[in-house]
């Protein structure tokens, strides 16, 4: 479901995840609606939507299958839409997800992240 912010929201195994749709809205749901304890990913090198996976408040870890196919929603939603074999995306809590002064919109700074490898793929309607 796409709303009027920019992003649309999918269901991954109960898990609500938010992918934006251009570098404002990217920029408006890492840093406005997100919260720091969220996932954040992106696939690396590649300009690209900014994902979030949700996690509600006390919640578990998220699962690894959930991770994954979010990376593919986010490889898919980027530049590397097209490459050839795995794509890496940086995966973090979104508390460590930063934006530096008078840098263009959509563009952040990561303080630590991990990596997962995953082919580009649309998930769920994205």
């Amino acid at each position: 479901m796409t709303n009027d912010a920019g992003w649309h929201t999918l269901d991954i195994d109960g898990f609500p995840v938010l992918v934006g749709r251009t570098a404002r809205a990217n920029d408006e749901l890492t840093f406005r609606v997100a919260r720091p304890r969220d996932l954040w990913l992106h696939a690396a090198g590649y300009a690209g939507s900014h994902v979030v996976i949700q996690v509600a408040d006390g919640g578990s870890e998220v699962p690894r299958h959930v991770v994954e196919r979010a990376a593919e929603c986010a490889a898919w939603h980027s530049k590397a839409r097209d490459a050839r074999g795995k794509v890496e995306v940086h995966v973090c809590r979104v508390a460590d997800v930063r934006k530096p002064r008078g840098v263009l919109a959509g563009t952040v700074e990561l303080r630590r992240f991990d990596s997962v490898r995953v082919y580009p793929r649309a998930v769920g309607g994205a």
